[in-house]
């Protein structure tokens, strides 16, 4: 029997491999773009960067380090150079796909980052295997921009597993709409008629805006925004700010709200500040042909006839008064019950002209 060469011996020492085979190996070199490999073969293992991770532009520098255990898959034994080609990323993206036919047949809640923002959905990665994301499946509203998901780690269920036609679909929908029912439910069982709570503005409309109650919306309407006039709700709210408001009503799953405490009432002592004589100041808020509404307070408006404007006949309120105007005037009519001030300046300046009378008549007796 010959002696074996020692070329021979050596070839013999190393062990052999074949392609699809899995290897570990030890990091020997690490350049920007390649991972050199000690296999236990008479070759070195390279794995280029495209082979490594999907992502591009990657210094492998950065993330790998000499000294460094990997598992890899073997692509060819030879590459023509002598060198064994081998993948990092396609041995990954099997052992993802393993993963997440695990976490498909449990239903498993799965993290994972944003890498991509598609023209109809999200791409997230894990180990490699990609997950797609339908933008009906994003949210559950509608999304009109998904370009602020990306990068964002987002939370979601495997609905859909077919690798072999690399359909893997992922849902986030259904885990925001199990959460606002949960939230939802606790919301409506502490929450009662009364309540002073604290909401964040959701969206403001013409008619009102919807309040963020931490479960449940509800709606602030225009006429419970303010004791006073308001005309614009986008001038009085803005997106994303926090209130404080009270539940007015709870019907079914309708959560009706106010702004209008009753502390804050302007009619609540209404009764003595603006008995029949006394003597206001007020803004012009509004005008017809009849007469002009003067607010007293926010809240209270009192009528200022046409009539009673001046000792002179006034054609029509707008040729003697302005909106924005302040006047002066007598109460000269009070129904609290129906929310009702009549104003005259007109039996004012006759009160003046007669107590002016009254102090001459006294100075000429004194002479």
């Amino acid at each position: 029997m010959s002696e074996m060469s020692f070329e021979q011996m050596l070839e013999e020492s190393f062990k052999t491999i074949r392609n699809g085979e899995v290897v570990e190996g030890t990091v020997i070199d690490v350049k920007p773009d390649e991972i050199i490999l000690n296999i236990g073969y008479k070759s070195d293992g390279i794995i280029t960067r495209n082979e490594y991770t999907n992502e591009p532009n990657v210094d492998l520098t950065a993330v790998v380090s000499v000294g460094d255990t990997m598992e890899a898959k073997v692509l060819k034994v030879n590459d023509g150079e002598g060198q064994v080609m081998l993948t990092y990323k396609r041995l990954a993206a099997e052992k993802g796909s393993k993963r997440l036919e695990e976490a498909f047949n449990a239903q498993e809640v799965l993290t994972a980052k944003v890498v991509q923002v598609l023209e109809g959905g999200l791409s997230v990665v894990i180990d490699e295997a990609r997950i797609f994301i339908p933008a009906s499946l994003v949210s559950d509203t509608y999304e009109k921009d998904l370009g602020k998901y990306k990068d964002q780690e987002i939370e979601f269920v495997i609905t859909e597993f077919n690798p072999r036609r690399r359909r893997i679909i992922g849902d986030r929908k259904q885990l925001l709409v199990a959460k606002k029912a949960e939230l939802q439910k606790a919301l409506f069982e502490r929450i009662q008629v009364g309540d002073v709570v604290e909401g964040t503005v959701k969206n403001v409309t013409d008619f009102g805006a919807f309040i963020d109650l931490g479960g449940a919306d509800g709606l602030l309407h225009i006429s419970e925004m303010s004791w006073g006039r308001v005309e614009n709700p986008k001038k009085v709210f803005k997106v994303g700010e926090v209130v404080k408001v009270f539940i007015k009503d709870i019907n079914d799953k309708k959560i009706a709200l106010s702004k209008k405490f009753e502390d804050e009432n302007p009619w609540k002592d209404a009764a003595e500040k603006y008995a029949v004589g006394n003597v206001v100041t007020g803004v012009v808020a509004r005008m017809t042909d009849f007469g002009a509404f003067v607010e007293m307070a926010p809240g209270v408006d009192a009528l200022l006839h046409v009539s009673q404007i001046s000792k002179e006949h006034v054609e029509k309120p707008s040729d003697v008064l302005n909106i924005g105007q302040e006047i002066e005037a007598k109460i000269v009519d009070f129904n609290e019950a129906e929310k009702k001030i009549s104003l005259s300046i007109k039996a004012l300046l006759a009160a003046n002209e007669e107590t002016t009378e009254a102090e001459s008549e006294e100075e000429n007796v004194e002479e």
